[in-house]
């Protein structure tokens, strides 16, 4: 397999999703008061600080002057020689963005090498439920966080849906390799490279008018904001995955949760907002996240770009994988109201199939049910969902261009004249 081909499968743990994981969430109620304590965090302690008003203070800083220098492009130029976590960075970064991109680099010192290798075992064996809950649970669940849906809209990625979610899948596909956080891995760059690209956004997006007639807020992408879309990815999909009874060893259920607070840090999050546990996390998601969900008239939009993606080649492998199935696992895994909220019409047969046979579907799977002694239903589409599993990720990845090079903003969507 080339390794285009392997990075389109790969991404199959991350490829919708991933639009949660570098776009800007934030709860739409912005009064709602901060409970969960630093004890519950990775840190242990902390300053009980409400974080939404904490955001990034140095990046910002940092590439608030590259981008008011007119440096944008020369430092992308510079940033997108770096592919490799431990390969040297240029030395024709700015000295003061080079210092802290040093910084921002290294593993913090609680990060756990055992517990990334078995972090690995659990990609390998659940990268294809992965690639469902990425992009249904937290990927369409992105479009009804009021302030991530607003922002992704107005922000420069909103004008190329496609291209956003090719850059952003780059996160959910670096998170599932073998060498995820080594010197030969990609993820830390990854991260990093995000840090920086949120910090752009943080600078340009308070300046669209456009964004301003509808914001709740002063500056997006703060700490609680980063929270929220964290919650959208992990807690969810692990959440879900517990939902569907798929059988998943304690010691591996911790390894992957592992492997995203390591990403949770690297982004920038402090540690003393970072769960320590699941419990934590379902603690934590149901003060930030659940209650907030709500469409917006930007969220409807987006909802309805990423279902068209869906475009069907008349009897290839993704003939399957159809705008009704696609609209009806979202119903599946979102419920009726989110679903209801996004226009997302309803397609009784499909809406059943899940309703009735997904659970059996990943018994089969792993073993415990036989084919033969499922329900007729689970027969009949038993065979389409295998293929969702395996192809949903290349509906967006299709028409890609590797390497994803993920840089710092120089405007905000160009199809909103005086945006920034």
């Amino acid at each position: 397999m080339d390794e285009l081909s392997r990075r389109k499968m790969l991404a199959a743990g991350g490829t919708l999703g991933a639009l949660g994981a570098l776009s800007v969430a934030a709860p739409a109620n912005a009064s709602t008061l901060w409970t969960w304590s630093p004890k519950g965090s990775v840190a242990g302690a902390g300053a009980g600080a409400d974080p939404k008003g904490v955001w990034d203070d140095e990046a910002d800083q940092i590439v608030a002057e590259v981008i008011r220098g007119g440096h944008v492009d020369a430092v992308n130029t510079e940033l997108r020689k770096w592919t490799k976590n431990g390969q040297q960075l240029s030395s024709a970064l700015p000295s003061e963005l080079r210092a802290f991109m040093e910084r921002a680099r290294a593993l913090p010192s609680w990060a756990d090498s055992g517990k990334l290798e078995t972090a690995v075992d659990f990609n390998e064996k659940r990268g294809l439920y992965l690639g469902v809950t990425y992009g249904f649970a937290s990927g369409m669940m992105s479009t009804v966080i009021p302030r991530e849906a607003r922002a992704v809209y107005y922000s420069k990625g909103g004008a190329d849906m496609r291209d956003r979610i090719t850059k952003t899948a780059k996160l959910g596909y670096d998170i599932g390799t073998a060498n995820a956080y080594g010197d030969d891995g990609e993820m830390i760059v990854t991260c990093v490279k995000t840090r920086l690209a949120h910090a752009g956004v943080r600078h340009l997006l308070p300046q669209s008018p456009h964004w301003n007639k509808v914001a709740d807020e002063a500056i997006p992408i703060s700490q609680a904001d980063m929270m929220v879309t964290w919650h959208s990815l992990p807690t969810t999909v692990m959440q879900n995955l517990k939902k569907w009874k798929v059988p998943i060893p304690a010691n591996e259920s911790e390894a992957f949760l592992h492997s995203w607070q390591l990403c949770a840090h690297m982004l920038g999050i402090k540690d003393e907002y970072i769960p320590n546990s699941w419990a934590e996390a379902d603690s934590q998601a149901a003060q930030v996240l659940t209650p907030i969900l709500a469409a917006t008239p930007e969220g409807i939009k987006l909802a309805d770009m990423l279902l068209n993606l869906a475009t069907i080649v008349p009897g290839g492998p993704l003939r399957y994988v159809t705008k009704p199935i696609l609209g009806a696992l979202t119903r599946y895994v979102l419920g009726d109201e989110i679903a209801n909220s996004l226009n997302i019409r309803r397609y009784p047969f499909w809406d059943t199939a899940f309703n009735v046979a997904w659970e059996p579907f990943i018994r089969i799977r792993e073993g415990i049910l036989e084919l033969e002694d499922a329900p007729g239903i689970v027969q009949q589409v038993y065979w389409v969902f295998d293929e969702i599993l395996r192809l949903a990720a290349l509906l967006v990845l299709s028409g890609a261009d590797f390497p994803i090079s993920i840089e710092i903003p120089s405007m905000n969507n160009p199809d909103y004249p005086g945006g920034g």
